[in-house]
């Protein structure tokens, strides 16, 4: 049987995180084998698929357990038995989430097989990818959804689900598609006005971005270099960069300025203009960045700048 569609799912599925043994050490296993392994070797399998909670803590408690925690306990083995085959099942392991879905029916285990004492099978393999295919990679997740695996015992459920759900859909979060819609209207505001500047601000607004980021001017700004407007410098490491700033350029320019740049002593090149003359294309190198007019206006944001640019262009 196929897994379901999460897609089509209505009303939204049970979801719950389970911690695959002490520090996910059963994760692997499971992964391999297509199975969810639960632990609470002290209650025995007749016990637990009564999924009477009240019975399976009164049991608990007889060990030594007390009331409350025989009531978790309760929970978490009263949803592994009795949730259907619509919940969804996450982990972290390997710097991913984790999910499936399992089939009904518990098989009891006992720890002879190095995992867990109980286990059900998986509808299909654990997938550490959305349903359009995309990592999930846990630090592309919310710690609202992360801090989950900081809890303490083994199963329960998801405080935000519906962002879980959008996540493992691939869906993206209306708030951050209004951002991005933001920064892209940001970014064209601020590369309008990149293209008005007169020719010595542009050179300012270079000189500021590549200081934002680290680069440190050891050459005048422009001055009377016959083949750079500018060299500056990392700090840290010592490397040293070209940087010719045009307004506009053709690749005859830029190939100029390539030659030039070989022939320096300098470890790294920019070649920064906002109106080209046509299609302007750079060698495969990485020491060769070519900043156009859209580059340069999202460094210039990233910079802190915009209200900079503003300013000059009123």
């Amino acid at each position: 049987m196929d897994p379901i569609a999460l897609s089509t799912l209505s009303p939204a599925p049970p979801l719950r995180y389970i911690k695959l043994g002490r520090q996910n050490a059963w994760a692997e296993p499971c992964f391999e084998r297509g199975e969810i392994h639960l632990g609470h070797r002290e209650v025995p399998h007749e016990i637990a698929l009564s999924g009477d909670r009240e019975a399976i803590a009164a049991y608990l408690m007889t060990t030594g357990r007390q009331p409350a925690k025989a009531r978790d306990f309760a929970r978490e083995i009263v949803d592994f038995y009795t949730l259907d085959e619509s919940a969804v099942w996450i982990t972290f392991a390997r710097d991913h989430l984790w999910w499936a879905q399992a089939r009904p029916g518990v098989t009891w285990l006992g720890g002879e097989t190095g995992a867990g004492f109980r286990m059900r099978q998986t509808l299909g393999p654990w997938r550490n990818t959305d349903l359009q295919g995309r990592p999930l990679r846990i630090d592309g997740l919310s710690t609202r959804l992360t801090k989950v695996a900081a809890y303490r015992q083994t199963l329960c459920g998801i405080e935000d689900p519906n962002y879980l759900l959008m996540k493992l859909k691939g869906e993206e979060d209306p708030m951050v598609l209004r951002g991005r819609k933001a920064i892209d209207e940001l970014q064209a505001v601020a590369g309008e006005a990149i293209a008005g500047l007169h020719w010595a601000d542009f050179e300012r607004l270079i000189d500021l971005i590549l200081a934002r980021s680290g680069w440190q001017r050891v050459s005048e700004l422009g001055g009377t270099q016959k083949d750079v407007d500018l060299i500056v410098e990392q700090v840290a490491t010592q490397e040293r960069a070209f940087v010719q700033i045009k307004s506009s350029a053709g690749q005859a320019v830029l190939d100029d300025y390539l030659a030039r740049f070989d022939q320096s002593v300098c470890q790294r090149m920019f070649f920064i203009c906002h109106s080209p003359r046509g299609t302007l294309r750079s060698p495969d190198r990485p020491d060769v960045h070519l900043w156009n007019r859209e580059a340069i206006a999202e460094r210039a944001i990233e910079a802190g700048l915009f209200s900079w640019l503003l300013d000059k262009a009123a």
